[in-house]
């Protein structure tokens, strides 16, 4: 079968707006403006990299929308199934400056949203089994009550039509009702999936396991077919049918934002298997752009351009 895309994927896009110096965001005297959106940076990482990708979603018509979706047409994704509805209003986000490497602070203006609006009526099956891969994370699940089965319904659809899925649990607490319910959702949606992608933080709530192997174990004996577990500046950790093993990580000089690091690993590891690497060179990749992610300001600069990433071999 010929597929018209590579990768779909449904999400939430929003406004960002990057504080100009470090400290409390409300001591801030200007902001940085950019784009957010777990999906959606993987979207623009994919889309560098040369590979037909589309995205599915709602924003309003103001301003905020209008920006976000010129941005993402502007990186050559397919927009066609993005719904810009006048009545409802487009999600933006606060993010503070850290100088010490930490966690920045982030701020979610995102209640009621264009996106929050999204359910399994907004599912186009013909559209969506057009492509070879769905990407899917846990922030579009936990968006709102609809999400969530729109969520479980393209996984769903994807498999069926035997395409495959990458999963990324990408935790949002503060978007769900209790850490109970997000441990069994997103754990739902993980058996969906063919590739896992968590964080090491991440797989010890999720699971109760210590180890990246214990980990990695729990989510293969659950259906996937391979599962990397993210270590940071460690490198990764994967399983799969064919083996298992440790990739380390690559060498930053400096810290600057570690939002996106994750989507950054998962453009790598996605391109890389979509293009026949094997998952050791796939996972390696993944480690290369999540270093150069967290060594920008905002989410999406640090993903590199086809060039950028043949030259350094990857």
């Amino acid at each position: 079968m010929t597929h018209t895309l590579d990768v779909i994927t449904f999400g939430e896009a929003m406004m960002l707006l990057v504080a100009d110096r470090p400290g409390p965001l409300e001591q801030a005297q200007a902001f940085y403006k950019r784009t957010a959106g777990a999906e959606t940076n993987v979207a623009i990482g994919l889309a560098r990299l040369g590979l037909k990708v589309a995205w599915a979603s709602r924003l309003g018509t103001d301003s905020i929308g209008r920006y976000l979706l010129a941005a993402m047409t502007g990186e050559g994704i397919d927009c066609s199934h993005v719904v810009c509805d006048a009545s409802q209003s487009t999600g933006f986000q606060f993010k503070g400056r850290v100088t010490d490497g930490s966690d920045p602070p982030v701020e979610y203006h995102r209640k009621g949203s264009a996106a929050s609006h999204m359910g399994v009526a907004d599912i186009d099956e013909a559209w969506l089994v057009s492509a070879r891969h769905l990407h899917a994370t846990g922030v579009f699940a936990a968006v709102s009550a609809t999400t969530l089965p729109a969520a479980a319904r393209t996984m769903d659809l994807m498999r069926a039509a035997g395409r495959r899925v990458s999963f990324d649990p990408n935790l949002r607490p503060s978007l769900w009702a209790t850490p109970e319910l997000m441990r069994s959702a997103i754990n739902d949606l993980a058996t969906r999936a063919d590739w896992v992608l968590p964080g090491l933080e991440e797989g010890r709530f999720l699971t109760g396991e210590k180890s990246p192997e214990d980990i990695a174990r729990f989510y293969r004996e659950r259906g996937a077919k391979l599962v990397v577990v993210k270590l940071g500046s460690e490198g990764a950790y994967y399983d799969h049918a064919e083996g298992s093993g440790h990739v380390p990580g690559f060498p930053v000089a400096k810290v600057v934002d570690t939002v996106g690091a994750g989507d950054g690993f998962a453009v790598g590891v996605i391109s890389a298997l979509l293009e026949g690497l094997n998952v050791q060179q796939a996972v390696r990749r993944g480690a290369w752009i999540g270093a150069r992610a967290v060594q920008v300001l905002g989410d999406s600069e640090g993903l590199p351009t086809r060039a950028e990433l043949d030259a350094a071999g990857l």
